[in-house]
């Protein structure tokens, strides 16, 4: 399940971007004595007590005709249809105000459950006014400073406890996976050769695609997939658009519900830096990858070599990546494409692998034998035992006698070490070191 979405909305001014950067744990929001700064929604993921979910923050709501205004208004009303808890964030110094009222009556028609955050309560004599924030009837008013972190407890327990229930489809099996890419690489034409029909509209204007599209299909073996057609991916400086930003969104939540992630790249342009950026986004979530070179059938001039070059160059440039197949297709002669459904699941089985402790640590054992644990100021690594905590992607504890002994070659070494024995292919692993006591 995708995590839930907090946004946080509020007119100008009252403190929004400080808030979120606050519940975020770092300086993320540009923060300004003036209103309207924030011109856009900014996403980041939040944590309380064990609760894990994207929080929004968006441009101040402000009714008003001006353009920019309008524009700021209506990306907070796509990010308030988008969320699944809303932080109405109003300000004790300048109390009630008439745009107050008026961005709650906005809320009143989300009908998304609402905590009040009333913001810039730093000392305890202003904790008196706070009562006449009920006025709004959006329940009980919550003091927070987010300078100073006061009350951000009280105010996370009221956002966490209004999640929607997590109701996981048990039933559902199936594989999901996702196209990540820039605009115009051919997703959706993607989307369309694998399910041999018109499901998502294609066109050569390059960020057609606004949404993510969830479709489910059954391959002859009976493996059912669920696949999203995600908007491309724009650099963060040149995302003008509301509706872009909207789906930048939408592609990262697909990716945060992704089992196996395809970052398509087109071979005909190359590879370009916000490639390796794009791709990034699908390493650090921890998905399975696989790299979909597409546009294979427009180059011209192809000889027994161009593969293995284009092979290298991509080894090259995704360094981090070096886990991840790679697979030429074609959307539009369906090259290779009947390979890509196995492949995926070939992956996906790899991302849920888990290892017994027993023949973990006989490979860990047999890695130390043939390159033995360095030292550093006459004292030596020693690792005593390791062990698999997780699944998706898999996820090592090693227990040594001091963590700071284990220079990260020798972690790499280690992590080689165990791909090799174990066919580890599609998806990054993760090793922690960890002090026994």
């Amino acid at each position: 399940m995708a995590n839930p979405v907090v946004a946080v909305v509020g007119r100008p001014n009252v403190g929004k971007s400080t808030l979120f950067n606050r519940i975020a744990g770092e300086r993320i929001s540009i923060v300004e004595d003036t209103p309207g700064v924030t011109r856009d929604r900014i996403y980041a993921h939040g944590e309380w007590l064990g609760k894990h979910f994207n929080l929004i923050d968006t441009g101040g709501i402000e009714l008003s005709d001006q353009p920019l205004l309008t524009q700021i208004r209506e990306q907070a009303e796509v990010a308030i249809n988008e969320a699944d808890v809303i932080i109405f964030v109003v300000d004790i110094e300048n109390g009630v105000t008439d745009a107050d009222e008026q961005v709650a009556r906005i809320l009143y028609r989300s009908d998304k459950p609402v905590v009040l955050a009333v913001n810039k309560v730093d000392n305890p004599e202003r904790r008196s006014d706070v009562y006449d924030f009920y006025s709004l009837g959006l329940g009980e008013p919550y003091p927070v400073s987010s300078v100073h972190g006061v009350g951000m407890g009280d105010l996370l327990d009221a956002v966490i406890h209004r999640f929607p229930d997590n109701v996981a489809n048990d039933e559902d099996d199936s594989i999901h996976f996702s196209f990540i890419g820039r605009p115009n690489v051919g997703k959706s034409s993607l989307v369309n050769a694998i399910l041999g029909q018109n499901r998502v509209i294609v066109s050569n204007v390059a960020g057609t695609t606004r949404d993510a599209i969830n479709t489910s299909f059954t391959t002859a073996d009976g493996q059912e997939f669920t696949m999203v057609d995600t908007a491309g991916i724009r650099k963060k400086g040149k995302i003008y658009e509301n509706t872009e930003r909207y789906a930048l969104m939408r592609a990262m939540r697909a990716i945060d519900d992704s089992d196996v992630v395809c970052v398509v790249l087109n071979a005909e342009e190359g590879i370009r830096e916000i490639d390796k950026h794009i791709a990034g986004y699908a390493h650090e979530a921890g998905c399975g990858v696989i790299i979909v070179v597409n546009k294979w059938d427009t180059l011209k001039e192809k000889d027994h070599r161009t593969m293995t070059d284009f092979t290298n160059l991509i080894r090259q440039e995704f360094q981090y990546l070096s886990y991840a197949p790679i697979i030429f297709v074609s959307a539009k002669t369906k090259q290779r494409l009947n390979q890509l459904p196995g492949l995926i699941e070939e992956v996906n089985a790899h991302h849920k692998r888990r290892i017994q402790s027993s023949v973990l640590n006989n490979v860990l054992m047999d890695a130390i034998a043939a390159n033995p644990t360095p030292t550093q100021n006459g004292k030596r690594l020693r690792i005593y035992y390791g062990t698999q905590v997780a699944t998706a992607p898999p996820t090592f504890v090693i227990f040594v006698n001091d963590p700071e002994l284990m220079h990260f070659s020798y972690q790499r070494y280690l992590e080689n070490q165990i791909r090799q024995a174990f066919d580890f292919s599609g998806t990054p692993i993760h090793l922690i070191k960890r002090q026994r006591q």
